[in-house]
């Protein structure tokens, strides 16, 4: 809708809305009457139906479908959805109609590209759009865990499975153990695995199925008592070495956006 010289609506649009407002009151206003008939005449024959069901063994499935078919024209053809459509596009407005959605985001791609050949890059030209919203989508746990990749590098994970020959047949009992809430301090450690799926999905960890050089660190988690107890349960047990790393991005992420020089305040247990 254009505006007039003074910024205000021109004459005659609030009476076009009003106009539009009431049409379309009447038209649900007629929707409801022609409803009531349209229930009582489909009930009368939906009766009839089902009488012929009984009387001259109709087939139910064909009964049912023709009934599905007649409830969804009906519906349509009696609650004027249509009309009701079109009336209420003329209350609203179509964004995107006229391809000015798309126009701007060319534009601004044509801006991203130009500032790409820019040589002079700007104070804040090395932080990423992103990091602003992954902020807010980060526990303080998660957080903590990425300060430990950053500060201690990549960290030991293991898959418990039950052994079999060649590995067929083969489960896992315990995926994905690792000593990461420990070690990053972590309020809940329990939470752990769904702390690192979503570190994952922001793109800023990723799980390796190779293991790391050192084998203390497995040595350490293999002994822990969630890991005895996998390893208990799986009877003949194979234990599987992975390791978990931050991506080049997570890095990049965690050395502009974390205080990585100072030591956090040890997390308080819940009540």
């Amino acid at each position: 809708m254009e505006l007039g010289a003074n910024g205000e609506a021109p004459a005659g649009a609030d009476e076009g809305r009003f106009d539009a407002a009431s049409g379309l009151a009447g038209a649900a206003a007629g929707a409801w009457l022609r409803t009531a008939e349209w229930t009582a005449r489909t009930a009368l024959h939906t009766g009839r139906r089902m009488a012929n069901v009984a009387v001259r063994r109709d087939s139910p499935t064909a009964v049912a479908r023709d009934a599905s078919n007649e409830l969804i024209d009906g519906a349509r053809r009696v609650l004027g959805v249509t009309e009701l459509d079109r009336r209420i596009g003329a209350l609203l407005p179509t964004p995107g109609a006229d391809g000015t959605r798309s126009e701007a985001l060319r534009e601004r791609g044509r801006r991203l590209l130009e500032r790409s050949s820019e040589l002079d890059e700007g104070p804040d030209d090395d932080i990423h759009p992103a990091y602003a919203r992954i902020l807010e989508q980060l526990s303080p746990d998660e957080a903590r865990i990425l300060r430990l990749l950053t500060i201690d590098g990549p960290q030991a994970a293991i898959d418990v499975r039950t052994w079999r020959p060649l590995d067929i047949g083969s489960s896992v009992v315990a995926p994905g153990l690792s000593m990461i809430g420990q070690l990053a301090g972590c309020m809940r450690p329990d939470r752990v695995p769904a702390y690192l799926s979503n570190l994952y999905r922001l793109g800023l960890i990723w799980f390796s199925r190779e293991s790391l050089a050192d084998p203390a660190p497995y040595q350490v988690l293999e002994a822990q008592p969630e890991a005895v107890e996998a390893i208990r349960r799986a009877g003949s047990a194979r234990i599987v070495r992975r390791s978990i790393h931050l991506t080049p991005f997570g890095r990049h992420f965690c050395e502009h956006t974390l205080p990585l020089s100072e030591e956090p305040a040890p997390a308080a247990p819940e009540a």
